[in-house]
């Protein structure tokens, strides 16, 4: 008990353990000299507070006991009234330290699952993917930075709404919404992968190619309680493995079939020859001079030349023949289904007249001049390696004679079977 200033007027035994004072040393002492310097100024300010206003005061606050032991305590401090004049206040004091303990590590716990939710938000906001997550009705609980960004949605937005709503993937082909991955991946309790040639439609309309995959998320017991969505822009992969798919076909200078391209092509048009009872002509070509344009205007002007003389043999052949760039200055062309083996030689004629018109390569007009070796399927083998053996060493019969112009012939002819 203290008087209304505060001045201790009796304690018992239990606050006297507590604080570890005598009861000679707590009489006449102000209350608050057992509060820890830490924490006086502030309990007094409160206590003279309470005393202006004449109501009952009650605080949190640190006591240091005799021995130096810390002591977290709640204290309660009612006006004694009884309708008597200068009578003080009655203190109950409450050892709160267990209390305090716990309070500080519930607190530690709050602040580094905190820490640990901020670090996962910054780590999903920072990668490339963009990531979504639903609870088991398939509403949305969290969109990283890259997930507002393909949808046009933002998080304020997203979260709370169903996921169809805002992510809404349709099949490139068909337009057709497909299965909510998110449901696939807690039906099937598994990661699942989104169909190929999948559209995501924006927030704008925009449709977008995607690639994804969702699993299930559980909590501490096991018990699926939602899923996640991880998906990107695929426009960029898909467009590499097209151009892969390309490569793998073409020359990348040409544009042309290439060998193993070429290779296909003969397979695929042998079939039909014989289903339809028809021969087939290859044509092996030669640039004639081609190093020494190399040489003399460089190799930036000799690529340029090989671009240009690819587009004209493919104006001399139909669609359905394969013109290939079979390396460097060589080429070879596939006709199938011709009728006669004059076809052959009337095509091979044909790519010598239209490759024998002046072209300008780097600010050099030229002629070009080709050797052309000819062989038929059947007549000449019945594999690629036969017909290619054979159309090369007449190639070279050519090439022999535009080195060598007979005497009274202003040029020889460039076609050899």
């Amino acid at each position: 008990m203290t008087d209304r200033d505060g001045k201790c007027l009796y304690s018992n035994k239990a606050y006297r353990k507590l604080c570890g004072w005598a009861d000679d040393e707590l009489t006449g002492s102000h209350w608050s000299a057992v509060i820890h310097p830490d924490d006086h100024e502030k309990t007094v300010q409160h206590w003279n507070a309470a005393l202006l206003g004449q109501v009952s005061f009650m605080c949190e606050a640190r006591l240091q006991s005799s021995d130096g032991e810390v002591i977290w305590t709640r204290r309660n401090a009612a006006l004694m009234t009884d309708n008597l004049p200068n009578l003080g206040y009655v203190h109950t004091i409450e050892d709160i330290s267990s209390y305090k303990a716990h309070e500080r590590g519930r607190k530690q716990a709050e602040d580094q699952l905190f820490e640990e939710k901020e670090r996962a938000q910054v780590t999903l906001d920072c990668i490339g993917d963009a990531v979504l997550s639903t609870d088991i009705d398939g509403r949305i609980v969290y969109m990283n930075g890259v997930a507002e960004t393909l949808t046009g949605f933002s998080r304020e937005e997203a979260i709370g709404r169903p996921l169809n709503e805002v992510f809404q993937v349709m099949d490139a082909d068909t337009h057709q919404p497909v299965a909510d991955p998110a449901q696939r991946a807690i039906q099937s309790d598994s990661i699942v992968a989104l169909e190929a040639d999948a559209l995501l439609v924006a927030k704008d309309g925009v449709a977008l190619a995607i690639e994804d995959s969702a699993a299930p998320i559980r909590n501490r017991y096991g018990v699926i309680t939602g899923a996640v969505i991880v998906f990107h822009d695929a426009r960029f992969s898909r467009e590499t493995t097209t151009r892969m798919e390309y490569l793998a076909h073409h020359d990348a200078l040409t544009g042309l079939h290439n060998r193993n391209a070429f290779y296909e092509r003969f397979e695929q048009s042998r079939a039909l020859a014989r289903r339809h009872d028809k021969q087939m002509g290859l044509l092996f070509i030669d640039l004639d001079g081609f190093k020494g344009i190399n040489d003399v205007l460089g190799h930036d002007s000799g690529d340029r030349l090989l671009v240009e003389l690819a587009r004209k043999l493919k104006a001399c052949v139909r669609t359905t023949d394969t013109v290939c760039r079979y390396g460097g200055d060589e080429f070879v062309v596939l006709l199938s289904e011709i009728a006669q083996p004059d076809h052959a030689f009337a095509v091979a004629d044909k790519i010598r007249e239209t490759v024998a018109e002046p072209v300008v390569i780097g600010g050099q007009g030229m002629t070009l001049q080709l050797s052309i070796g000819v062989s038929v399927y059947p007549d000449h083998g019945e594999t690629i390696d036969e017909l290619l053996k054979k159309a090369d060493m007449a190639m070279y019969r050519a090439k022999e004679l535009n080195q060598k112009p007979a005497a009274g012939h202003s040029a020889p002819r460039l076609v050899s079977r």
